[in-house]
């Protein structure tokens, strides 16, 4: 086994590793840490001669990491969160917080709730870079291998090592574009329609949709698209209806117009999830305190209206 001096191992490595084995290539990497491509070759080879492994190997145009990379950094991740801690050790103070803290969203909870904790980071810790990836259908694998440090999503993941918080609920309401039909008034109306619908995964069908095909409710969907954002497009000139969380009124769906729908559906619930290893954290439970009071201004009913 090679001999080294274990102090050479430092933060600096550690956060190497991860951005490697997370984004797949040397230059993404630099440009996440804010190096340049020469010296993370140079740290790699430094972290090779540590641990004894290639870590990464060439894959077509890509690398992809070895096995006992991926091992390695999840160990590294343990490692960087616990040397954060150590670091905030006394009372914290946002101001002196510097990360980039991943959050995972889909386009509704992020359109709603992520811009506003964007603008609370940089007036209270400008030294947080917030990156956004798409939950979907959120796994234990995103939190427990640290994909992300945050989940937003309306399915939590079982697991004895994830926690939890609602953020809020919401109710559904049916959109359509006023200049091409009017509101579906009766159920009748409303079966009649040509519908549009998300499908985040293959043959995953949304909650609301389960649900009312589970009712025996048929409805006719001429258009299935990937996510929230891509429903305006597609409506917009056409008679299609999208039955969608309500709150898309104030963002996505502001130039469309909305009706109940005309029958009875249950609620949508929106949840923060973490792991358990960010439980105490005083940094984490910053973030979420925050995230947890915008929730609650951006669904509260607004008096003046």
């Amino acid at each position: 086994m090679t001999k080294f001096n274990y102090a050479d191992l430092d933060g600096h490595l550690l956060q190497l590793l991860v951005a490697v084995v997370e984004v797949g290539s040397i230059t993404g990497a630099a440009q996440r840490l804010g190096v340049t491509q020469s010296a993370v070759s140079h740290l790699l080879d430094k972290l090779r001669a540590i641990t004894g492994d290639a870590l990464f190997v060439k894959s077509g145009r890509g690398i992809v990491a070895t096995a006992h990379a991926e091992q390695l950094a999840g160990k590294a991740r343990e490692l960087l969160a616990a040397m954060e801690g150590f670091a905030m050790s006394s009372a914290f103070d946002p101001a002196r917080w510097r990360c980039t803290f991943t959050i995972a969203a889909n386009d509704f909870q992020r359109d709603v709730l992520l811009p506003p904790l964007m603008a609370q980071l940089r007036l209270q810790a400008p030294g947080v870079t917030l990156r956004v990836i798409p939950s979907n259908i959120p796994s234990l694998e995103m939190l427990r291998q640290e994909h992300c440090q945050l989940v937003i999503s309306p399915r939590p993941p079982d697991g004895g090592d994830v926690m939890q918080k609602r953020l809020f609920e919401d109710s559904y309401r049916v959109f359509y574009d006023p200049s091409q039909r009017d509101a579906p008034l009766t159920l009748a109306d409303y079966l009649a329609a040509e519908h549009i619908t998300v499908v985040y995964e293959p043959k995953r069908a949304l909650d609301l949709d389960q649900w009312l095909v589970g009712r025996g409710v048929q409805r006719q969907f001429r258009v299935m698209v990937p996510g929230m954002a891509a429903l305006p497009a597609f409506m917009r000139g056409s008679q299609l209806l999208a039955t969608a969380p309500g709150l898309l009124q104030q963002h996505l769906f502001k130039d469309l117009t909305s009706a109940p729908v005309p029958l009875a559906c249950p609620k949508m619930p929106m949840y923060m999830i973490w792991h358990r290893r960010y439980q105490n954290d005083a940094a984490h439970q910053w973030l979420r305190e925050g995230l947890s009071q915008i929730s609650f201004k951006v669904t509260s009913p607004d008096p003046s209206r």
